[in-house]
């Protein structure tokens, strides 16, 4: 693959041990095609199956993030009935999300522009999200009679709160980066300028940090919600005594006893 290669709607560049993936539909502000679809989660399950890839960084071409589905393939009165909406879902953004959740290393988001329904949910499936300034967050499936999807009715409650996240799901209004990030929903907020700066910095780091045990905190906590107390300490034993005897840990350990910087491989 070439440094930087555009294939169809996604552009793809790597960065050694990391991989970047920008929406690029900039013309519809990088709304979801079937096509987009494809594209995303290939990139996304070669990235998760890769053992040189230890981190990955997504954004979107332009002045937008992802403004959820393209409308233009559902409408109406082009259609000979209403649309498979679920098998919409089942086939394309599940998948797509749970692709997000599962991967064993980190995924960052760099939300530079408007992020609205199934766009702003994809983003805030990922595990660090920073923002531009001028980033909006838009719940906007009320505005077209639908439930939060791409995992928000699932998300949400949980980031926000039940009674703040049933209100911005039922209103529809946009959020500004700061009130994401006051909400909890954002990492760190940037200037337009430089985000993708901050953001490529950040997935170098994370790639270069011990990856193995990144996962393994990720699934910890993306399990916790569905545990009580005592299966939770039994789920975080087990995840802890991988990580104890993963190749990242001896190296951490005897790199801080040699007084020397830690070379990780992200191996177990």
């Amino acid at each position: 693959m070439t440094d930087a290669q555009t294939l169809q709607t996604v552009n793809v560049q790597e960065h050694g041990s990391w991989l970047e993936l920008r929406l690029n539909r900039p013309e519809r502000l990088n709304a979801f095609t079937d096509e987009m679809h494809r594209n995303l989660r290939a990139h996304l399950e070669r990235a998760a199956s890769d053992p040189n890839c230890r981190a990955v960084l997504l954004t979107g071409e332009g002045r937008g993030f992802c403004a959820g589905q393209d409308l233009g393939d559902r409408d109406p009165r082009s259609m000979d009935g209403p649309p498979d909406l679920e098998h919409t879902l089942s086939t394309f953004y599940n998948p797509l999300v749970q692709c997000i959740r599962g991967m064993g290393k980190p995924v960052v988001c760099a939300v530079n522009g408007v992020a609205a329904g199934a766009g702003a949910n994809i983003a805030l499936s990922c595990d660090l999200v920073l923002a531009a300034k001028s980033a909006k967050f838009i719940q906007s499936f009320a505005k077209v009679g639908l439930v939060p999807d791409a995992g928000g009715s699932w998300l949400l409650p949980r980031l926000l709160g039940e009674a703040r996240a049933k209100a911005w799901a039922m209103t529809a209004e946009p959020i500004s980066a700061e009130t994401a990030h006051n909400w909890g929903l954002v990492w760190k907020v940037f200037e337009d300028d430089e985000l993708l700066a901050a953001a490529r910095a950040q997935t170098q780091a994370l790639a270069d940090a011990p990856t193995f045990g990144l996962g393994l905190t990720k699934q910890a906590m993306q399990a916790a919600a569905g545990h009580d107390l005592n299966s939770h300490l039994t789920l975080e034993a087990q995840l802890q005594g991988r990580a104890g005897r993963s190749q990242d840990y001896r190296e951490g350990v005897t790199a801080f006893l040699d007084k020397r910087a830690p070379t990780f491989s992200g191996q177990e």
